[in-house]
Parts: structure tokens; sequence; C-alpha cells
């Protein structure tokens, strides 16, 4: 029987676990009370610390013995998130906590599938909940007073939290579209480009646009790791300027990693790699101040890349693309690779832009199943997303 798991650290937030608890199982689905405390629990429980500790790599020992809090927490987020993955009737979770708590919990949730329930009552939740959430659909939810014993509000909320887990396990979306999944990568200089590609695609494909703003990069490679994609059209990986020069949308070190080990059919170009991404223009660092910076409005700007900085970006690009085993197409528009970057506007440059088509040729390895092709359009060129979206047809259909 498929149960929802209810988590939390019995030794701290009992009375409120056992209350959650009754309230879901007062709805008639199946419950299990998990304890990710490191001290004796004040209320019964399902499955004891103890017994989630013991998925530790190290043991159980390594999360109940230290004698550092920072250290034992790690180490119980670690032995949770491996116990949530040996389990195969989870229906979905639902966990309440503080600082250390809401540590603990995310750090299995974020493991589990896009689309499987997962709701975190935490005291930390009116914040910045980024590092817990990820790239996860974890809805957090503000306990509003601190999770200290029940009281007329605490109730309340748990109450409505539990409603809200029921109502997720009990009524899931029936998806009946039918239609294989394909991501794409927009940002708004790329708008027109993968809006062409996705009216082309729309009547064969589901299509997932993804906003390539770091998180939307993360998200895009995760659900490709999941399982839940056929392929990808990465028309643009801006995100790997931010990451090689210090912006603040960078995806991490691991972009295109998904596309190496997962051998999804991949369609990939250059688009907004022309730009680094900072803040309002006074966060801009100070040795980036005399740079060629367009105030894309009064929160956000951007830095146009040097010839340099796209010889960086190709090698990089194209290191990655030669450890695809998968099939790859990537298209190199000699028109400029934004908005920004066609004629007579801001950062129009084509030596910089030759820079970064020359780098990822020249190291780029061809095989029966991996090429580059140069094409003489702008990206927001109607056919180049044309072109874009026979490439894909090609290698996925």
């Amino acid at each position: 029987m498929k149960t929802i798991y209810v988590v939390g650290t019995a030794d701290t937030k009992g009375e409120e676990l056992a209350f959650l608890s009754a309230q879901v199982a007062a709805s008639g689905e199946a419950v299990r009370l998990v304890d990710v405390g490191t001290r004796a629990p004040t209320c019964p429980v399902d499955v004891t610390a103890s017994e989630v500790a013991s998925h530790h790599p190290d043991g159980a020992a390594a999360v109940l013995k230290s004698q550092d809090r920072g250290t034992a927490v790690a180490a119980m987020g670690e032995a949770f998130a491996r116990y949530l993955a040996s389990r195969d009737d989870i229906a979905g979770v639902i966990g309440i906590g503080g600082g250390g708590g809401t540590s603990i919990i995310t750090a299995g949730m974020r493991l589990l599938p896009v689309g499987l329930p997962k709701l975190m009552v935490s005291t930390l939740a009116s914040g910045d909940v980024g590092g817990f959430v990820g790239v996860s659909d974890i809805v957090m939810m503000p306990s509003v007073t601190d999770l200290a014993g029940l009281n007329r509000i605490s109730r309340l909320v748990l109450q409505n939290a539990a409603h809200a887990i029921v109502g997720m396990v009990r009524y899931p979306l029936v998806e009946t579209s039918g239609k294989p999944a394909v991501a794409l990568t927009m940002f708004g200089v790329t708008t027109d480009c993968v809006t062409a590609v996705t009216d082309e695609l729309r009547c064969d494909y589901d299509c997932l646009v993804f906003h390539a703003t770091g998180t939307g990069g993360r998200a895009m490679e995760k659900l490709a790791e999941s399982g839940m994609l056929v392929g990808m059209i990465d028309a643009t990986t801006t995100e790997i300027a931010d990451h090689l020069f210090g912006g603040v949308l960078s995806a991490g070190p691991d972009r295109l990693g998904a596309a190496i080990r997962t051998r999804l059919p991949y369609v990939g170009s250059v688009g907004a790699l022309d730009m680094v991404n900072f803040w309002a223009v006074d966060t801009v660092p100070e040795r980036f101040r005399g740079r060629n910076l367009y105030r894309h409005n009064p929160n956000v700007t951007l830095m146009r890349t040097t010839a340099e900085e796209n010889r960086r970006m190709g090698a990089f690009i194209a290191e990655r693309l030669n450890r695809c085993e998968g099939a790859v197409r990537f298209l190199l528009p000699e028109g400029g690779v934004s908005a920004l970057d066609a004629p007579g506007r801001p950062f129009h440059d084509p030596e910089a832009d030759a820079a970064l088509f020359d780098a990822i040729e020249a190291d780029f390895i061809t095989t029966d199943r991996r090429r580059l092709e140069r094409l003489p359009l702008h990206i927001n060129d109607p056919d180049f997303a044309k072109a874009l979206a026979m490439r894909f047809r090609e290698i996925a259909d």
C-alpha cells in the first residue's frame, strides 16, 4: 500500500508530529511516522532514527555518535535521502522542522521524482528557500509560529498541511497528452527562436521550456536524468558564461553533464553566450566596471563577453560535447547569438562571435553521431529555429 511519510525530529517536535500524523491518518490514508532526530523520541514513531541512520554509508554511528550538531545534521540528511531511496511505497512526504529538521528532510525530498507530493512545513519557509528546494518541486509552507509545542496557530497550520498533502496524494494529475517530452532552454533574448522551435514541434512533443537562469538549466538536467525526457534542444547555453566568469545565473560546473550521462538526443546552440548576468549595475564587480554593460532593467545588468572569454567558453563546450556518446547536433548561428547581438544592437561584435565559433570548431570531434554545423543566420531567424527542430527530429524520431 502506498503510504504518506510524516517526517520530523521526534526528540524536539514529538507533539507536533503526533498531531500531524493523526490528522493525515484521519483522512484514511496510510501513514508512516519517521524520526530523523538524534536523541530519544518524545512520541511513538514507526521508523526510528537509528533505522534511518543505518542507511548512512559509514553506519549509524556516523550520525548518532557525532558530538558536533552540524556534522550530525548533515549526516542524518544523507542517511534520510538514502532511506527514502530504498522505499517503493511512498505516496507523498510531509515534513516539519526548524533549521536542522528542514535541512535533513529536504535533503531527502530533493532526490524524489518531480510530481511525487512533497511538502515541508518550516520556520524558515518565508525567507530564501533556494538552498532547501534546489531544482525540485518541494512545497514550502511557513509554520508562522515556532514549532515549539501546539497552539491555536500551529494546530491550524498543521491541519491545513495535512489536508494539502492528502489532496496532492489523492488527486494526482493524470497525464492525457501521451506526447513524449522534450526540454528547451530559453532566455528573453532567445525567445523568438525557442518559441518558433516549440511551434514546430508541439504537434508531436510536449515541449517543456526552461528559463536559463541557473535554476532552469539544473532543473532541465535533473529531469533528463530522471527519465522524464526523450531529448533536449539546448538552444540557450548562456549559464556557461555565468559559471566561467562570475555571473549570478550560473547552473554550476556540471552544465551539459546530463547529455553526457543519459545519452539522450541533444541539439544545442550558443544562445546568449554574448552576455554575463549581474544584478543592479552597482553590484557589478569593480574589475568589470569599464566593460560593455547593458542595463536590461533596473535589477539586471548584462556584460558583453570578449573574444578571449568566448574562446574559453568554446573550449568548455567542445570538451563536454566530445564526451557525449548519444546523438548530438550543435548549430552555430553566424549572424548573432542573441537579440542584443544583432547588427546595430549594443552587443553586436562579430569578432567575439567568431572567436566562440572557431574555438568550438577547433576542438569539436565529429563522429557519425556527433556533428557541428554553421548556419549563416541569426539565432532568432525563423530558419534557424526550423533547423533546430529539423535536426532534433532527425536524431529523435
